[in-house]
């Protein structure tokens, strides 16, 4: 294992970047070439492709998006498009290679294993929803990016005396709704993975406003839809104007957090390590305080899960 290429895939996460550092300096610290790509596995087959340095990533650690550019390839789908990747590896001189994305960039180093390049996935998705590890690098910067924006709304909020629905990222995964919510005092917490009842909704916000309560803040999870529908629902059972705000690609942005910035430095160093001890086809975790590494196959074998005693415990202290 002489050279080593890194590139990050799918959406952007805060700490990515991190991450690329840590795998760049822990690679030349073990005598390793270190190879960037750019623009993900679209860079890859295209051959945007430059060796690194320490100067780098010099003043990248604090900074959000990933400096290696990030793009979908669907030319990476194909079998023709994984043999140009594979072409482009070969011409590098790539040894092995770690990814630094979510479930769809995992499944394509997946693929690029069984090609025989030697591969280590780095959870990179402010999602949250790799179920064999507790957190994903950017997660945690997200949650308090919504933090961040639930105080803000919640002071114009008060001098209202509105409600507001809060839409924030989360397709299929409702973990930056129910952790931002439990932590920003939300009154109701909407994720696709449990179905709401909007009588249950608007009750609450009854039961507020007549102990004298000014405003009131719901978490919506993309996923779930319907924000301006739940908005013209409530309006209409409780009479309390309802404003609503889409968070949007804000949550994607922004210097990391102090969580995410060392936790993609452990991760970026265990995949250098990984590579040189001769292992590939994992991905890298947490679970606890350590870091773990658990094979692809098992990555895509984890069972849909949601952690139910949380939103509980959430649904208890809004009453």
């Amino acid at each position: 294992m002489k050279t080593i290429g890194v590139l990050t895939s799918g959406g952007d996460s805060p700490g990515m970047n991190a991450a690329i550092r840590a795998v760049v300096r822990s690679g030349i610290y073990n005598g390793c070439k270190i190879i960037g790509i750019k623009q993900g596995y679209h860079g890859l087959i295209k051959g945007f492709i430059e060796e690194m340095n320490l100067s780098s990533v010099a003043d990248i650690i604090h900074r959000g998006g990933t400096t290696l550019q990030t793009a979908r390839s669907e030319e990476f789908l194909t079998e023709e498009g994984r043999q140009k990747a594979i072409y482009a590896i070969n011409i590098f001189g790539i040894d092995g290679l770690v990814v630094i994305g979510g479930d769809g960039s995992y499944k394509g180093a997946q693929k690029l294993n069984e090609l025989g390049v030697p591969t280590i996935g780095i959870p990179g998705t402010i999602d949250n929803d790799l179920r064999y590890t507790e957190y994903t690098i950017g997660f945690d910067t997200a949650v308090n990016t919504v933090l961040d924006a639930i105080g803000r709304i919640r002071d114009t909020s008060a001098s209202h005396g509105r409600a507001n629905i809060i839409e924030v990222m989360g397709r299929h995964c409702g973990d930056i709704a129910l952790y931002a919510g439990l932590a920003g005092g939300a009154e109701s917490i909407i994720v696709p993975e449990i179905e709401f009842n909007i009588d249950q909704v608007c009750s609450k916000l009854i039961q507020g406003r007549n102990r004298g309560k000014l405003h009131s803040i719901i978490l919506l999870a993309e996923g779930v839809g319907g924000a301006m529908d739940i908005s013209e629902e409530i309006e209409k059972k409780t009479g309390i104007e309802t404003r609503v705000t889409i968070l949007g690609h804000i949550q994607r942005g922004g210097s990391p957090t102090a969580f995410d910035r060392i936790l993609a430095s452990k991760m970026g160093a265990r995949a250098v390590e990984l590579l040189l001890e001769g292992k590939s086809n994992r991905a890298l975790g947490v679970k606890g305080l350590e870091i773990i590494d658990v094979d692809f196959t098992d990555v895509f074998k984890q069972e849909e899960s949601f952690d139910t005693r949380t939103y509980e415990l959430a649904n208890i202290l809004s009453i």
